[in-house]
């Protein structure tokens, strides 16, 4: 992440699940579910191929996490920045600061990526709450990183950093508060927001510190670039909120124009009805105490 491709890959990974996300999330809308992506069936009532088993989310922070990972340390070729301490220092200084919270990084969303395989191909139940933690944890410690990643830098990057931190901030608390809520749209549709802002803000952010767009350098002594910068952020939101009513609208459409036929629903895997005030469940009971009263 020190240099352009560093801040544009990591943006465009998470505007790409910010777009998924989208979708799925417009979808699930507009066929009133009640749950974002409901649960897999049992391992015993899956298909038998280990491959159609491994989730699509799962293997992209795996794919996108190692090559991180092993171009924070090792590129440019020939560079090896895997020691912590200078031991030659009498003062042992720590080194490659940077580095270390770039792979850090990283390190949390490959946990993610992993225990999403784990839980939806090897457990005998997709275990939803340790998924939905784990990326919890991810966006958290990302937050905490960035908090500290502004050390050593002017006032214009630190500004920028801080900014970013903000969308990831504000994904860990969602992600954290749907472990118990995972039925409510509004926060479907605000982690949505958060994932194509984190994305869209940390690929400008490379941008502006080594491509910036007049070809000039932005100044932190410069009053005007540093009030620019936040106006930008806010053009981010404002751009961000009207790509996901546009992915919406597209997706009314093909809803209209391909509605779901009637008995799809039923024929997906479901979790059983719990709350006692709900009509499924209500109906289950009428059903048994009619079976009991003939027997």
């Amino acid at each position: 992440m020190a240099d352009f491709a560093g801040h544009l890959f990591p943006g465009l990974v998470l505007v790409f699940f910010g777009l998924y996300y989208a979708v799925l999330v417009s979808l699930a809308i507009l066929r009133g579910q009640r749950l974002l992506i409901p649960p897999l069936p049992p391992r015993d009532k899956r298909p038998r191929g280990w491959l159609q088993q491994l989730p699509i989310e799962g293997l992209i922070k795996v794919v996108v996490c190692i090559p991180g990972m092993v171009g924070a340390l090792f590129y440019p070729l020939g560079s090896n920045r895997l020691a912590i301490i200078d031991w030659e220092d009498p003062e042992r200084k720590f080194l490659h600061h940077n580095t270390w919270q770039h792979v850090t990084i990283y390190s949390f969303v490959l946990v993610s990526g992993l225990v999403d395989i784990v839980s939806r191909s090897w457990l005998a139940r997709q275990q939803v709450k340790l998924e939905q933690a784990a990326l919890a944890l991810a966006f958290q410690g990302t937050a905490l990183i960035l908090l500290s990643h502004t050390e050593g830098k002017n006032v214009l990057e630190a500004r920028a950093h801080l900014l970013l931190v903000l969308p990831f901030m504000l994904m860990a608390m969602v992600l954290t508060i749907e472990l118990w809520f995972p039925d409510q749209p509004v926060l479907w549709v605000f982690k949505v927001w958060m994932f194509l802002l984190s994305g869209s803000w940390f690929a400008h952010l490379g941008s502006m510190i080594f491509h910036p767009i007049t070809g000039h350098p932005w100044r932190a002594d410069k009053p005007g670039d540093v009030m620019f910068l936040t106006t930008f952020f806010c053009w981010h939101l404002i751009l961000d909120a009207l790509l996901i009513a546009g992915i919406y609208g597209l997706c009314s459409l093909w809803h209209q124009r391909y509605p779901p036929q009637q008995g799809a629903k039923s024929a997906e895997y479901q979790l059983c009805p719990t709350d006692p005030s709900t009509e499924e469940l209500k109906k289950l009971l009428v059903e048994m105490n009619q079976e009991n009263g003939r027997i």
